[in-house]
């Protein structure tokens, strides 16, 4: 597999909806690249969430598959998936999905937990993290008591901390103002250039498009444009 941490190949996503086949994506091949900062855009129903989810391993492609890591995920089943997603995939939600009852250092570490990863090296990598996304002296808080901009921040630095393969990002700013999205966006595209990790954006903000590196545009479950950005 080249110099890409994850490729589509030929994949197609076909759903039944009261009878009617809807084609979600039609036999599209794309590589991500170590390091890239990408943006998927496109129209609603062009396709990118379904991509997005396919190359997560959420969903699985009607036909075509996904290597990340040089392993087939999309051939993957059970715990045997899970294990690898927790290992080898960060996530960023729209909806940050902190667990409320944990302080915001307990919902960073929460992976490396599930990874057996000793106490004393989880302390250090969160306390390196929170002061990366600058939410140093706040490991003790819960989410309740954080804004949304800093709730998002722990979502990133909990996507980060077990230094993935590759973060996806689903609408990340999509409950932020702007001031706050283009802020949090900045801060990932600084960690992205510092420790060269690999972020992957569907979205439809035009900040997020601007800031990409390389922007990746669906229509119809294809790819009507990819180019690459500054």
């Amino acid at each position: 597999m080249t110099d890409g941490v994850l490729e589509a190949q030929n994949v197609s996503r076909t759903y039944s909806t009261d009878g009617q086949e809807v084609h979600a994506l039609r036999s599209l091949s794309l590589i991500i690249k170590r390091g890239e900062f990408t943006a998927i855009a496109g129209p609603s129903g062009s396709g990118k969430t379904t991509l997005l989810n396919i190359m997560s391993g959420l969903d699985t492609p009607t036909s075509g598959n996904v290597i990340l890591a040089g392993n087939p995920i999309s051939k993957m089943k059970g715990s045997e998936l899970s294990d690898f997603r927790r290992d080898h995939i960060g996530f960023i939600f729209q909806s940050y999905n902190l667990i409320p009852v944990l302080t915001v250092k307990e919902n960073i570490e929460y992976i490396m937990l599930l990874q057996r990863v000793n106490e004393v090296e989880r302390s250090e990598r969160v306390a390196s993290i929170l002061k990366q996304v600058g939410l140093e002296g706040m490991e003790g808080r819960l989410p309740r008591q954080l804004s949304g901009g800093q709730q998002q921040r722990v979502a990133v630095a909990r996507a980060m901390v077990s230094e993935p393969d590759i973060i996806l990002a689903d609408e990340p700013t999509a409950n932020l103002d702007s001031a706050t999205g283009a802020a949090l966006l900045d801060m990932m595209r600084e960690l992205n250039e510092k420790r060269g990790m690999t972020f992957v954006f569907s979205t439809h903000d035009s900040m997020i498009m601007e800031r990409a590196r390389r922007l990746v545009v669906l229509k119809d479950g294809q790819i009507a444009k990819d180019e690459a950005r500054q």
